[in-house]
């Protein structure tokens, strides 16, 4: 479960993955929008690795 935490460092510090201007949503481009949806995927994940710890983990 601790490799679900490398997933926003890997899917947002590889910058020419998602420097491009298309497709747009809601008149934001790509660049933007990108980053954005990752700040509620970020939160899941980090839930969801906390969850999966046991009581005697979680101090």
């Amino acid at each position: 479960m601790w490799v679900l935490l490398l997933v926003p460092f890997v899917g947002l510090l590889w910058v020419p993955f998602y420097n491009f201007q298309e497709p747009a949503l809601f008149g934001f481009p790509f660049f933007y929008w990108y980053q954005l949806a990752w700040v509620p995927i970020s939160s899941l994940l980090n839930w969801l690795v906390y969850r999966s710890r046991t009581p005697d983990e979680t101090r």
